[in-house]
């Protein structure tokens, strides 16, 4: 599934950074990522980057897009074939 920030955001530009697929951007006033980009690091890494990085623990799993393991995979082949 993808990931949320929560309204904890103190907009740090840690996650941002991290992010290997560019699904987090700016926003007033915090945050956001973009569930159609984020694959959890499927692919890049073991677990997801922005969430080992945020000092306030605000990136949680975003209920309302519930992805298997299968389907992060697929949307990382996805975004690979675009670069």
């Amino acid at each position: 599934m993808a990931l949320l920030i929560s309204d904890d955001c103190i907009a740090c530009d840690a996650c941002r950074e991290e992010c290997p697929n560019e699904a987090i951007e700016e926003n007033d006033p915090v945050y956001v990522i973009d569930a159609d980009r984020c694959t959890e690091c499927v692919g890049h890494y073991d677990e997801p980057q922005c969430v080992a990085v945020c000092p306030v623990d605000c990136i949680i799993s975003d209920p309302n897009n519930v992805e298997s393991v299968e389907e992060l995979k697929f949307k990382y082949e996805q975004i690979q074939a675009e670069v």
